[in-house]
């Protein structure tokens, strides 16, 4: 009997912190694309950038994204605005670039 309890209360925390794993990474996109400042190049709305050489991201491929903020974070990618994101990128850690990248890619 204590087997079976402990077996489901083990289940019952897996199952919760697999929820809120998956409902704060859905959730989070949107808000982190506030708080780090992405929208004060990029828009608001992710389609109207305050330069027209800056790129829109709304509707943009999710894992086009998130290799495009890798590579400028790691130095990888260093050509054309990249000396503006590279102090961004400093911002977001990998688990935060792939939320606003699946963000994105909804919009």
């Amino acid at each position: 009997m204590k087997r079976i309890v402990n077996i489901l209360l083990s289940s019952a925390v897996l199952f919760l912190a697999a929820g809120a794993a998956t409902q704060a990474h859905a959730l989070d996109g949107a808000e982190l694309y506030k708080t780090k400042t992405c929208w004060s190049c990029h828009g608001k709305d992710a389609d109207t950038p305050i330069m027209p050489i800056y790129p829109k991201l709304a509707g943009q491929n999710s894992d086009y994204a998130y290799n495009q903020m890798k590579d400028i974070k790691s130095g990888a990618r260093s050509n054309g605005q990249t000396a503006a994101m590279k102090g961004v990128m400093g911002l977001v850690n990998d688990e935060e670039m792939r939320a606003i990248a699946d963000w994105l890619s909804t919009l």
